[in-house]
């Protein structure tokens, strides 16, 4: 687009998953077009409002469901004003007004406000703890509240409802589920599959009880109970009404536009003024109103090419699969499962596994689908729904799906090799089987993470992730080896992720309490395992965690490198690579008095004794404390060296104090625990004398400031850096990297190295949350602050002293000692 063209000016009401979205396609397809504005009523960016329950359970944080952060509206040169509300549209004057006086004028304007949760005009509706439960701030208030372990009722067994009630149980609370028809999620499931959902939560201690009327919500100042119709009273601190949506449409009203039930939209989201436009859940098409997120992102890519002069196909009402998003519970439920005449249904059952699937026919074709307990074959079945295609030759292995064809069963694969490459796998974005397979193969995939990245294949629910790790294993073969879903280790059927989101939700602080809570089927776990736990507890509980030096490797628990000859290796820490005479003759002085038989510079600029005996150390470091020395480390998953070079002390090329600015992430950076070692470098200029381009995490130092690289190995893998990002200060550096290396901490597998942790992630996420999202650097910098409070104690000089009373022996029951890296 010509620079010299006047921009149109487009204004958004609202910041939903809706007109986010949008704005995606809209920037792929006229990125130059507009100026654009929005105004948010939340004090807050763009976030995915459907994982707000695993917020609430624990499961993830905020952090982990933002969509667009501070940094992307800046790049986009997005104006966006958090915490206005629009008070006023005037469709003369083509502007708009927030609450606190923020006007706009706008060429177009486009209205995504959502909906409003119906409260049920019951006495007491109005008491202070009462909830619903729609946004963050629904979210943080029953957060709160879960913090007394009170009771809680929610009132409502549908998708919202039951997904609060988990989370509150998870939180502590005790819960109790009122529901005015004879089964859950009446409007998804039949009555079988709302039997065995009923059942299943009830196992989790969550209370149902359904043909439940409400007639008013006890209390004088606050909520103390539920009274139903028929006397029962529940008593509770907390009230949460998950009932039902309706369309916000009062301001539009004011306007002077059409509404029905929703503000009322045609297929091209035009409402009935030519220059305003509306979608998402406040948006009516075609008679109806929608709240699954798959027909709002449907309405986002029509708008997009509707204002950008690039039309595609109206908006169409299409079948959307409904999913529960609570841990453990697996639930697929699509089309019209309704009893009547001419038609046919195929169940399945199996009491002991839990499993009930039925599938409806009509005409002998698939009109509508539940699966309970056993789902992998959804997407299948939607496939033929939705093309209509005849079933008579498979009718009898049919309810079994693709992987029993002709009665055999296949590899667990075959459901989704089964299906065509026009078939939907990710439902809420909209992406077919062909869209994934050729992402895979032409950008070179390997992980879910990378196809959620290039595809949104995933990206929003997560209920798909079994399908996509099956085109990734389909696709790649044996190349394939996914961290994400394969087990820690044959103690637990949890991989690494599920274990970490479990400690932090149910708060659990000690290796016992995650065996017994996560039913890990050995009483003492395993050589890999128990360190692995270990770490995680201490990452997790820096304040609350007493680390546990058995659970750890035969290195760390000697706070040496023992040898071949079973001797050990002792190495001084010498930071940023710096020493001096008094250092250097302490250390000829413990090499004579030992009889130490081999000293040698290392890669990482300091000196190792090699050869020391056991009986020997802690004599040693006596001797090498003495002269001011304290551990380097050289043994741990934690940070290891800080190579520098001379900078501009010294070096007529350098740009900037290297060594200095190495000394100082060194200083305050060591002691650290991470999931596998972690070394640095700082090179004073572009020629990389400190090898910073081979690190974990190097610092190039140039003219303007300071280049950080990130994810580099040389050792069995040889990788070069990626570039994180450039800034203008020392003070920047510290903060953008100890935020890079907390980030790694909280999220990498227990001896996964940073260059395998960011491959799997995404180094774009990676990069937007570190360089991009100011708050959430700044968070991650506080978190990893608070942690060295604890972590950044001499081990040697805790041996010494006495503090540290652990044995140098193993566990009795299991070995650790580790191979070398």
């Amino acid at each position: 687009m010509d620079h010299n063209v006047q921009r149109e000016k487009l204004v958004i009401i609202g910041n939903g998953m809706a007109p986010g979205r949008m704005l995606e396609h809209l920037f792929e397809q006229a990125p130059e077009r507009y100026d654009i504005t929005i105004f948010n009523a939340e004090p807050r960016v763009n976030y995915d409002r459907i994982m707000l329950s695993p917020v609430l359970s624990g499961e993830k944080t905020f952090d982990d469901i933002v969509i667009h952060g501070d940094g992307w509206y800046a790049e986009r040169g997005v104006m966006l004003y958090k915490g206005h509300r629009i008070s006023e549209i005037d469709v003369k004057a083509k502007t708009v007004r927030s609450h606190v006086g923020e006007v706009a004028s706008y060429d177009k304007l486009v209205i995504a406000i959502g909906s409003a949760p119906f409260i049920i005009p019951i006495p007491g509706k109005d008491l202070p703890g009462v909830l619903t439960y729609r946004d963050l701030d629904d979210v943080d208030a029953m957060l709160l509240a879960c913090q007394s372990r009170g009771r809680a009722v929610v009132i409502g067994g549908g998708l919202l409802g039951l997904e609060a009630a988990a989370g509150l149980k998870q939180r502590g609370m005790d819960v109790t589920v009122l529901h005015l028809m004879p089964t859950l999620m009446e409007r998804q499931l039949d009555p079988s599959a709302g039997y065995l959902l009923q059942k299943e939560l009830e196992s989790r201690g969550i209370k149902v009880v359904t043909k439940a009327n409400t007639k008013q919500i006890v209390g004088a100042e606050k909520v103390e109970g539920v009274e139903l119709e028929d006397g029962t009273v529940i008593p509770a601190s907390l009230v949460v009404m998950a009932v039902g949506i309706r369309p916000n449409t009062s301001i539009a009203r004011e306007a002077g536009l059409k509404i029905n039930r929703g503000i009322v939209v045609d297929d091209r989201m035009r409402t009935s003024d030519p220059h305003i436009y509306s979608l998402g859940e406040c948006a009516e098409v075609d008679g109806q109103v929608y709240g699954l997120v798959a027909p709002l992102y449907q309405m986002a890519e029509v708008l997009a090419g509707e204002l950008s002069a690039n039309p595609g196909p109206g908006f169409a009402d299409v079948a959307t699969p409904t999913k529960l998003k609570v841990t453990g519970i697996n639930l697929y439920s699509v089309g019209d499962f309704a009893e009547g005449d001419g038609r046919d249904e195929i169940v399945f059952r199996d009491a002991a596994a839990g499993i009930y699937k039925r599938l409806v026919l009509s005409d002998d074709r698939v009109i509508g689908a539940v699966l309970y307990g056993d789902t992998a074959d959804g997407a299948w079945f939607f496939d033929l729904m939705k093309k209509q295609q005849p079933v008579t030759e498979m009718r009898e292995t049919l309810i079994f799906g693709p992987a029993y064809a002709g009665g055999s069963p296949l590899d667990p694969t075959a459901a989704v090799a089964a299906l065509p490459d026009d078939a939907e796998i990710c439902g809420c974005n909209g992406v077919c089987k062909g869209k994934i397979t050729a992402a895979i193969t032409d950008k070179g995939l390997t992980s879910v993470d990378g196809v959620r990245a290039h595809t949104k294949a995933s990206a929003s629910c997560g209920t798909c992730t079994g399908l996509v790790e099956q085109l990734l294993s389909l696709t790649l073969g044996d190349a394939y080896n996914p961290a994400a879903i394969t087990p820690m280790c044959g103690c637990t059927y949890l991989g690494h992720d599920e274990v970490r989101r479990l400690i932090r939700s149910k708060e659990l602080k000690s290796i016992p309490a995650v065996m017994q809570e996560l039913g890990w089927k050995s009483s003492g776990g395993c050589a890999r395992c128990r360190p692995a736990l270990n770490y995680y507890l201490v990452c997790d509980w820096p304040q609350d965690y007493a680390d546990d030096y058995q659970s750890r490797f035969i290195n760390e628990r000697v706070h040496a490198n023992i040898q071949k000859d079973g001797t050990y290796s002792v190495v001084p820490r010498m930071w940023g690579g710096m020493t001096s005479a008094k250092e250097l003759r302490a250390i000829a002085d413990v090499v004579e008095k030992f009889d130490i038989p081999a000293v040698k510079c290392t890669g990482g600029q300091r000196i190792d004794m090699l050869g020391v005996k056991k009986e020997d150390l802690p004599a040693v470091w006596a001797d090498l404390g003495k002269a001011g020395f304290v551990s380097g480390q050289a043994y741990a998953k934690g940070l290891r060296t800080v190579k520098t070079c001379v900078g501009t002390d010294w070096c007529r090329f350098g740009t900037q104090d290297s060594t200095g600015l190495g000394i100082r992430l060194e200083k305050f950076m060591w002691g650290s625990w991470t999931p596998a070692k972690v070394k640095l470098a700082v090179s004073g200029c572009p020629r990389n004398c400190a090898e910073a381009t081979c690190k974990d995490v190097g610092v190039i130092c140039v003219d303007s400031g300071y280049e950080i690289h990130f994810a580099g190995a040389a050792g069995l893998d040889i990788k070069g850096t990626e570039i994180l990002g450039h800034v203008a200060s020392e003070d920047a550096v510290l903060e953008h990297v100890v935020a890079l290396v907390q980030m790694y901490r909280e999220q990498g597998h227990y001896l996964e190295r940073i260059y395998k942790w960011a491959k799997r992630i995404g180094l774009d996420e990676i990069r937007t949350r570190i360089m991009d999202d100011a708050e959430r650097r700044e968070a991650y910098f506080d978190r990893f602050v608070f942690s060295q409070k604890f972590a950044q104690v001499d081990p040697w000089s805790e041996r010494v002293s006495g503090k540290d009373k652990h044995e140098f022996k193993p566990m009795a029951t299991i070995e650790l000692t580790e191979a070398a890296e």
